[in-house]
């Protein structure tokens, strides 16, 4: 392949694996040449080759599994994560957003942080529940969450009805009338936990989306602080403004966690 003088050696080793994806019409799981194979096509040397497959995997478009090969990455799901509602009801635009499934991990009780209590507006020592979730696509774990629900605003909670993966602000509009009518959250890219990464069973390199944030029914009361992990590969955000402004009670991000209820609590 000749050479560019506009272009870096591995821009142009770029542009040859995409023509190759759109010329031979692969699909979202087809498997790319090798390296190698690729260092013979382009003319250039296995260290170009390897800086273009590390830029595409960084822009979704690829993703290497390590001694399997080099394969066309997944269209990625569209969030819009401040459109109010269940979390299955924020993703849209590509046909996988239809093939996701909740599972349900736990339900405890518990209590929150400081922080937590300050966005939920709770006094000291009061108890929450704890739902942990995640969501699946084909089977496999893309979604983290986490809902944090003050036992004052729901007393109880209909554990078959979440292991059924119905949606819990259904239950909870139907069951005591808390109706998500804003959000306020704020969305963070970072390096998971060990915890995170074997939530979501994500690869060594691959980093999260941590969206953070509080639900509020239509007369001002939070009643969810929650948490969504996100593999950032997979995903696309879509955030459009308000006028309105509602500022979370607490910025401090610190301590975003709840501790064992106690028996006698």
């Amino acid at each position: 392949m000749p050479e560019s003088s506009s272009k870096l050696r591995y821009e142009i080793v770029k542009d040859l694996i995409l023509s190759i994806i759109a010329d031979q019409n692969l699909q979202p799981g087809d498997r790319l040449p090798t390296s190698t194979e690729l260092a013979d096509q382009s003319g250039f040397s296995l260290i170009s080759v390897r800086r273009a497959m590390d830029e595409l995997e960084r822009a979704g478009r690829i993703q290497r599994q390590q001694g399997v090969g080099t394969f066309v990455a997944q269209n990625r799901i569209l969030s819009a994560p401040a459109r109010t509602g269940d979390l299955l009801e924020t993703l849209s635009g590509t046909q996988q957003a239809g093939r996701l499934t909740t599972e349900l991990v736990s339900i405890k009780a518990a209590v929150p942080s400081a922080t937590i209590a300050a966005n939920l507006k709770l006094a000291d020592g009061l108890p929450v529940w704890q739902i942990n979730r995640r969501r699946l696509l084909d089977g496999k774990p893309v979604i983290a969450e986490s809902a944090v629900i003050p036992m004052q605003l729901a007393p109880t909670l209909d554990e078959e009805w979440l292991r059924d993966g119905k949606s819990l602000y259904g239950f909870l509009s139907t069951k005591y009338g808390l109706i998500d009518q804003h959000e306020e959250q704020f969305l963070e890219v970072t390096v998971p936990t060990i915890q995170e990464r074997t939530q979501l069973s994500l690869p060594t390199r691959e980093n999260i989306v941590r969206v953070r944030g509080v639900s509020f029914s239509a007369d001002g009361i939070p009643f969810d602080c929650f948490q969504q992990i996100y593999p950032a590969r997979q995903f696309v955000f879509f955030v459009s403004g308000s006028q309105q402004k509602h500022l979370l009670p607490s910025t401090n991000t610190g301590d975003w966690s709840v501790s064992p209820l106690t028996s006698g609590k």
